[in-house]
């Protein structure tokens, strides 16, 4: 079974109306992500949304629902489900410019900054630029090759996501405490029905 626009929770399907709107008056992704994120904010509030997460399954295991992909734009929509203070690995998502929105529960985004010169493959240094406290309704752009974390705290988190682009055709950074660098396709994508 396929959720149509009849049959998806009304809030999430105005909201991917309004994506598909804004992607087709809109070429700039910078610009996009500004508004998308205005967007995000009403759907962020949707009663109705925050009673279907409640039984959205853990997403551990870097793995993420996928709740929508646009056959005309490519971009998706994902579901984030943490565990009490599961972290995701550092990382970057290459080229794509993300909306990070928490819908419940508390994280800490940890943002970071690569300082070598990237000419040895396997070995990146970073450096630690901040960490910023998150809620319920709190709302961020990741913008391409952005280095980060992202850490729930104690009661968990869920949290929904707009990537202008599916992971898994491309590569993406990772990074590890040691030092080591090396490059993933991407969370698992894993087809999740919200209606």
């Amino acid at each position: 079974m396929t959720a149509t626009s009849a049959t998806r929770l009304p809030a999430f399907q105005r909201f991917i109306d309004e994506l598909r709107a804004l992607w087709a008056a809109e070429p700039a992704m910078d610009k996009r992500m500004v508004r998308a994120k205005m967007l995000m904010e009403r759907l962020l509030a949707d009663d109705a949304l925050h009673a279907r997460a409640k039984s959205w399954p853990s997403t551990e295991g870097h793995k993420n629902l996928l709740f929508y992909e646009d056959p005309d734009y490519g971009f998706v929509l994902n579901g984030l489900v943490k565990g009490p203070n599961q972290a995701t690995r550092v990382h970057d998502h290459a080229h794509v410019w993300v909306l990070y929105g928490v819908l419940s529960g508390t994280e800490e985004i940890v943002n970071y900054r690569r300082t070598d010169d990237g000419k040895v493959a396997d070995k990146a240094t970073l450096e630690l630029v901040d960490r910023s406290p998150v809620g319920p309704g709190i709302i961020q752009i990741v913008k391409p090759w952005a280095v980060h974390s992202e850490v729930a705290r104690e009661k968990g988190s869920v949290s929904v996501i707009l990537r202008s682009q599916k992971p898994g055709g491309f590569l993406q950074g990772r990074y590890e405490s040691d030092g080591r660098y090396w490059q993933g396709k991407g969370v698992q994508q894993i087809p999740y029905l919200l209606i």
